[in-house]
């Protein structure tokens, strides 16, 4: 062993203090109605969890990985699941607005009967590692091979001022974060062989699957207070169907085995990597974590159907047969696509035909249900939060992360309401628009001589009006969810949406009018190929004339109140003007 790794206890030997995490302030939370964040630990966050609005993390990701890995199932072991809806609305919408004092009292019992359990650096059985984790040279890692945005191996940031050489000291709040973090999103790299490990071939495991919750589009609803967001996390669950959390399975191993989730807990706490945190303490006596062996920890298989935090699609089976089913599979969000893109996979129930289709989570499904039997009220702030990591190589390697969050009206999740008929029909409209500035971007590039810019190459106009839409339709969200049920206002929303998304289409497609080249006017004709010789003449009036078409027939609201406008005008004054933007090109 050389100095450094002395240093940084290598083999463990150096003595270090316990870290527990139910005393010790590792969570930083928001006090309800502002303040400064307040460092807590497990048992002072559950405590008070009406008194926060909810976790402050270092890295999204992280969020969904402390809520599964250690909140959620200390509150579903220690209280139990909710049972029904009846249960689950009344723990919810309760006057105190968190737990009981039975419940506080139960909570308290399972932490101090656990407490061991929750030791960061207990030499036997550290939470969430394996005791004694070693290669056969006794080799480590430096704490970056931990942290998903620290460059380490293959895995290096774009913007990243670190180097692989770099030491990086985490204290233990922060090792604690990706330590979980590891167990829920690590990436697909090959993994350290380790003794005890009898699947390792020449020092290495190959073959490793991402963190369980890299396979998914990870969705996360959200209350008013921490109690509350854990309170929407807890699916109805049967108490022979929790299982038992990682901690109560006994200690860990270096083996591990593919192997379906025993239970709810077992499949928050999962396992997915064998890990050893390697504590030392610095110059100035305080605990540091700086070397860390990390190696291949138990593969989930298959992807459990109750898994809660994800939304699914349902895709064509692969060989066609009157008994053949869809295959349902969790639906991973789209780098670079906002959440409100995705509406149809959020707010449908079930939506199941020959070619696929959506199905949303069974929290926002059982949400929906609270709603449906007036345990929630319409007007209740649903927030909803959507997590992804998109991984490069071969899974190996992280190369974005996607974070989104947006109002969602509880209204919306009603099958067939008002509220869901307006936001799905802006959604599509919004494509709709997109495409149609596209079209126009390529039918000028057409009349100017020049291919159409390719979809899967550059920046077509579409996206940027998505981009200046983005504000608008969460503006939206937020109108709907404070107008409920009153379908005036919806209505009268429908048309100040439809108006500005007018204005923001036609001033990205005036930006592309006015560049093109004087030549679009007298345009181009291109054959169209085929036996019967057939030929288009492209020119900007034409392009023009045929989005303002495309636009009337995309927002027919406004376009019939602009109609109706003009009539009162002429009825009053006689004809006038049309001041449409895009009248100069009507043919």
């Amino acid at each position: 062993m050389n100095q450094q790794q002395a240093k940084h206890g290598q083999l463990g030997d150096q003595r270090v203090p316990g870290y527990n995490l139910v005393d010790e302030p590792w969570l930083t939370v928001r006090p309800v109605g502002g303040g400064p964040p307040v460092q807590v630990g497990i048992a002072g966050a559950l405590a008070r969890a009406h008194e926060f609005e909810g976790l402050v993390v270092e890295f999204s990701t992280q969020l969904p990985a402390v809520l599964r890995q250690v909140l959620l199932p200390v509150v579903a072991d220690a209280t139990g699941a909710p049972q029904n809806p009846g249960e689950k609305g009344e723990r919810l919408t309760r006057e105190s607005g968190g737990f009981t004092k039975d419940e506080l009292g139960s909570l308290e019992t399972y932490l101090a009967d656990h407490r061991a359990k929750f030791d960061l650096f207990d030499p036997a059985a550290p939470f969430g590692q394996v005791a004694g984790l070693r290669t056969a040279k006794d080799e480590t890692k430096g704490s970056a091979a931990l942290v998903a945005t620290a460059a380490s191996g293959n895995n290096v940031p774009l913007f990243g001022t670190r180097t692989d050489a770099d030491p990086l000291d985490l204290t233990p709040a922060q090792a604690a974060h990706w330590l979980v973090h590891a167990h829920c999103w690590d990436t697909a790299a090959i993994k350290t062989g380790v003794v005890g490990d009898d699947q390792v071939k020449a020092g290495k495991t190959t073959g490793n699957p991402t963190g369980p919750l890299g396979q998914l589009g990870v969705i996360i609803p959200t209350g008013r207070t921490l109690y509350e967001t854990l309170l929407l996390n807890l699916p109805l669950t049967p108490p022979d169907n929790l299982g038992l959390p990682q901690w109560k399975r006994g200690p860990h191993g270096p083996a591990w085995q593919p192997r379906a989730a025993e239970g709810l807990l077992d499949l928050w706490t999962w396992q997915a990597r064998r890990i050893r945190l390697i504590p030392h303490q610095d110059e100035a006596g305080q605990l540091k974590v700086a070397r860390v062996v990390i190696s291949a920890g138990d593969r989930l298989t298959p992807m459990p159907e109750q898994e809660p935090h994800t939304a699914w699609t349902f895709t064509a089976p692969a060989k066609k047969s009157a008994s053949a089913l869809p295959e349902r599979r969790p639906r991973r969000h789209t780098q670079g696509k906002a959440v409100w893109r995705g509406l149809e996979a959020l707010l449908t129930p079930t939506r199941q035909g020959p070619d696929g289709g959506f199905e949303t989570s069974i929290l926002l499904d059982q949400i929906s249900a609270l709603q449906e039997d007036d345990r929630l009220p319409a007007d209740y702030p649903l927030q909803v939060e959507t997590f992804g990591m998109v991984y490069g190589t071969q899974s190996a390697i992280v190369e974005d992360v996607i974070h989104d969050a947006i109002p969602l009206p509880l209204l919306a999740l009603q099958q067939d309401s008002e509220a869901q008929l307006l936001l799905l029909d802006v959604a599509e409209q919004a494509e709709r628009l997109a495409q149609a500035v596209s079209n126009l971007s390529a039918d000028l590039r057409r009349a100017a001589g020049t291919d159409p810019i390719p979809w899967d190459k550059g920046q077509r106009p579409g996206e940027l009006l998505l981009h200046t839409l983005d504000p608008l339709v969460r503006r939206l969200l937020a109108g709907v969810c404070t107008a409920g049920a009153d379908d005036e206002a919806l209505e009268r929303g429908r048309l100040a949406w439809e108006q500005l998304a007018h204005r923001q289409a036609w001033d990205v497609a005036n930006t592309l009018l006015l560049a093109a080249p004087a030549t679009t006017f007298g345009g181009r004709t291109i054959s169209q190929g085929g036996k019967a010789g057939k030929t288009q003449t492209y020119r900007l009036g034409t392009a023009g004339a045929n989005f303002r078409r495309r636009l009337d027939e995309i927002l027919p609201r406004y376009a019939d109140a602009v109609r109706e406008a003009a009539a009162a005008r002429a009825a009053e004054t006689g004809p006038a003007l049309d001041h449409d933007p895009g009248a100069d090109f009507d043919d």
